[in-house]
């Protein structure tokens, strides 16, 4: 079976995105043209990397070039996308690996998320030959969505995806854990809360 890739090239709109209330959140990447979307879920934590990621390639593609690269140094506002997910949000896969480029030659950042394997190996050695059979194969490989965004929705979408990732559960002011609205056992306290 040849390997499914969802291309948007470019995308109508391409965000982070969550469902649920905070601290059951589901996270997703969801890109979108004309009639066709495509959401896949991911860790908290891959949308909080992917975001940084962006940012700082994008500063990177900036001081390269002397800034002539038409890179923002914000998110401009008329690119700025705070709409939900379109619905219904079908999960295509969840995301294992993510990729960022940049193509010069067209000004663009390229995204790439793939879909999460699971590997049957015995050794380490085994796994690593598995992992770079997988990665050598474009054609049977696992199911990946690729975005190729300008500099500017590249922005946006970093900005987003950060705002979304902060927006959950407030931190504890002591440990800086999420609060949890049935409790917080915060390790800074040994789970011992002082009488008043």
């Amino acid at each position: 079976m040849s390997r499914q890739v969802f291309f948007y090239d470019p995308p109508d709109r391409f965000v982070a995105g969550t469902v649920g209330l905070p601290g059951r959140r589901t996270f997703f990447l969801q890109a979108s043209a004309g009639s066709r979307t495509t959401s896949v879920a991911l860790e908290k934590t891959q949308v909080a990397a992917l975001a940084e990621r962006i940012d700082e390639l994008l500063d990177e593609v900036v001081r390269r070039t002397g800034g002539n690269a038409p890179v923002p140094a914000v998110a401009p506002p008329d690119v700025t996308d705070s709409a939900p997910l379109d619905s219904p949000v079908e999960e295509e896969f969840r995301v294992g690996t993510m990729a960022l480029a940049w193509d010069g030659d067209e000004q663009r950042m390229i995204i790439e998320a793939q879909a999460l394997v699971e590997l049957d190996a015995d050794t380490e050695d085994d796994l690593a030959e598995a992992e770079e059979r997988m990665l050598q194969d474009e054609e049977n490989g696992p199911p990946m969505l690729r975005v190729r965004l300008t500099g500017a929705q590249a922005r946006a979408f970093a900005k987003r995806a950060l705002d979304v990732v902060n927006a959950g559960r407030p931190p504890c002011p002591l440990c800086s854990l999420p609060l949890d609205p049935e409790g917080h056992v915060c390790p800074r306290q040994n789970g011992y809360r002082r009488g008043a």
